[in-house]
């Protein structure tokens, strides 16, 4: 009931909505309003109560349990979420509930306790400093082609960041966002799925976005960094939320259409961090040394070794000279 309260409030703001009004159409006393009411104000919720006009919302705490971003009708993604105070991790329990959710399930958390990065490695996520979201997705495609819904994801998320905060997010391949060459955003593409058919994808977002530098652990405050330490003022979540699934909606949509990246990997190849620089992939337990030249239209990373043999990685783990301490 109280997220029908924020509705109402939300699609009136600026105006006044009356208690009497709010009770009628949902059934409840008007003593219950002013109950659902006075806890939103509790809540941070900003909420003129005038007598004989009712109550008009004047502004809305920073906080994702009603994120009422005014979907567009045609979003494939984002239409169902669910909200969880604390949870061990968005992805984990996005695949728990995978098999009974629609494609284009959201999870979101304001803290993760056991959130996690790709191979494995822990992803520190405080409450309420950042976006800890994931999508359940069931593409019809072939389960090799799971590993470019990475590079969609990629391309969402720096265009909707470059969008709110007129930045200059870069896409680490393949699956960093950098600000100022330091991690903001890791993205974990996780797959379920058949030996030609997937049962389902699930693409984990985090994004550090309201943290401080002394927030982040010891061993990470030199690699990471946070829009915040960007902007030098708090960033609005749900802004940066609904720029993000904006974008993946039209590419996902784009993807789905096409089967393939076109489109989508010109932006992956403009927004690069890793083209044209010195690295070290690391595909199969094999480690690459070379350069990065190009990336593939379905988003492979192209490296030129020393002796001038060019690998094509589609999945692996790169390092960029000057970059997270690489110095090899």
């Amino acid at each position: 009931m109280k997220d029908l309260i924020i509705k109402e409030l939300v699609e009136h703001k600026g105006t006044f909505i009356s208690g009497q009004e709010i009770s009628k159409k949902y059934h409840i006393t008007r003593a219950n309003v002013w109950k659902y009411i006075h806890k939103l104000k509790e809540e941070g919720y900003q909420i003129d109560s005038v007598t004989n006009k009712g109550y008009r919302l004047v502004s809305m705490p920073d906080r994702l349990d009603m994120a009422y971003l005014e979907f567009d009708e045609g979003w494939r993604i984002g239409k169902e979420y669910l909200f969880f105070e604390e949870i061990d991790s968005t992805n984990a329990y996005a695949k728990k509930i995978a098999s009974q959710k629609p494609s284009g399930t959201i999870v979101l958390a304001e803290n993760q306790t056991k959130g996690k990065g790709r191979l494995g490695r822990e992803w520190s996520s405080s409450y309420g400093s950042g976006i800890w979201m994931s999508m359940i997705l069931k593409p019809d495609i072939v389960p090799t082609d799971a590993v470019l819904l990475t590079q969609v994801t990629a391309a969402a998320v720096v265009k909707g960041l470059n969008e709110v905060l007129n930045c200059d997010a870069k896409i680490k391949w393949p699956n960093d966002i950098l600000l100022e060459k330091k991690k903001v955003c890791g993205i974990l593409t996780e797959l379920s799925g058949e030996i030609e058919s997937v049962n389902y994808i699930v693409v984990g977002i985090g994004i550090n976005v309201n943290q401080n530098p002394e927030d982040f652990p010891q061993e990470i405050e030199d690699k990471a960094t946070s829009l915040k330490k960007f902007t030098g003022v708090d960033v609005s979540r749900k802004a940066i939320i609904k720029a993000i699934l904006k974008y993946m909606n039209y590419y996902y949509s784009q993807f789905l259409k096409n089967h393939s990246l076109e489109g989508i990997v010109e932006v992956c190849r403009e927004f690069s961090a890793t083209l044209e620089k010195e690295v070290k992939v690391i595909e199969n337990g094999n480690e690459i040394f070379g350069k990065a030249v190009g990336l593939t239209d379905r988003g492979a990373l192209v490296v030129e070794d020393n002796k001038g043999i060019r690998h094509e990685i589609i999945s692996g783990e790169a390092s960029v000279r000057g970059m997270y301490q690489y110095v090899d």
